[in-house]
């Protein structure tokens, strides 16, 4: 067996569990599965590559590779302007469309399906506005360096774990050890009760979405630079995402970020030993098995 399998599936994992975090979050705070998520990922993309190329005409030196990496310090400053950019998109959306149903008491169901349809119209909307074709970050090469047991990959690659290892650990940190992760933690296990005890809800709904839109901008960017940017990256991330958030507990930052990692080592091996076509697949057999076997996932509790 191929031990380069193994960092392809750190890396694919990587951009899957960064995702799922966000999802996740949205889950355990706003009840219901969230399907504009993915559409945040090419939408954060998108709107980072034309901050880039804005600051790359104001800035000619902005867009020089630094090495050892395929970009140049432009990415990291667009970055920060998609991410902004993409936080907007969902709190303009909450406050038109799911704000709106959540204040009317409408059945998650309906909340569901209000997320497929906008989600379909996101994903139609970034296909007229950039067309199909897909685009990329940058277009300088760089070679795999070995990192040892048979194993290579690209500075670019390597910053992408990294990357997820911080973001990761910064998250759990305010989650865990702040007075508004605290916040989020009361109004994910009784929303009602932590109004009662004087917790703004609507502004920990909005902080989710803030997390959730910046973490899907980020995760967007990875998968854009390691690959390509197209309209249809995040539907095509949607599952996974599922899957990464489901296996390892709803609400779980940690759990997010394993599942994710499980899943993009399953899809790796998969590609090794059956074959491709099967990559797909690997993720929707994953979350029935979860659902089938411990619904709560491996870090979540059973509801009372």
């Amino acid at each position: 067996m191929n031990p380069q399998a193994f960092i392809d599936g750190l890396i694919a994992g990587s951009t899957i569990g960064l995702g799922a975090i966000g999802l996740t979050l949205a889950y355990s705070i706003l009840r219901f599965a969230n399907f504009t998520h993915g559409d945040f990922l090419a939408w954060g993309a998108y709107l980072t590559l034309t901050v880039s190329g804005l600051l790359g005409g104001l800035a000619a030196g902005l867009g020089a590779p630094v090495h050892p990496f395929s970009f140049g310090w432009g990415l990291p400053l667009a970055i920060l302007g998609g991410a902004a950019l993409t936080v907007l998109l969902a709190l303009g959306l909450d406050r038109i469309l799911f704000g709106r149903l959540r204040a009317r008491g409408a059945d998650v169901i309906i909340i569901v399906m209000a997320s497929f349809g906008a989600s379909m119209a996101l994903r139609s909307l970034l296909e007229f506005i950039f067309t199909a074709k897909p685009v990329y970050f940058t277009n300088a090469l760089q070679i795999a360096k070995p990192l040892g047991l048979g194993m290579r990959a690209t500075p670019d690659q390597l910053l992408v774990i990294g990357m997820t290892a911080v973001l990761v650990l910064v998250l759990h940190l305010l989650v865990t050890r702040t007075a508004t992760g605290r916040a989020m933690r009361a109004v994910s296990e009784n929303p009602a009760l932590a109004g009662v005890y004087g917790i703004d809800v609507a502004q920990v709904v909005r902080i989710t979405w803030v997390i959730g839109a910046g973490l899907a901008c980020i995760a967007g960017v990875m998968a854009g630079l390691l690959v390509q940017i197209r309209p249809y990256m995040g539907f095509d991330l949607l599952l996974p995402l599922f899957a990464a958030a489901i296996l390892g507990g709803i609400g779980s930052i940690p759990g997010a970020m394993l599942g994710g990692l499980i899943i993009g080592l399953a899809e790796a091996f998969t590609v090794q030993i059956i074959g491709a076509e099967w990559r797909a697949a690997v993720s929707f057999i994953i979350l029935v098995l979860v659902l089938m076997l411990r619904p709560q996932g491996l870090f979540g509790r059973k509801e009372a």
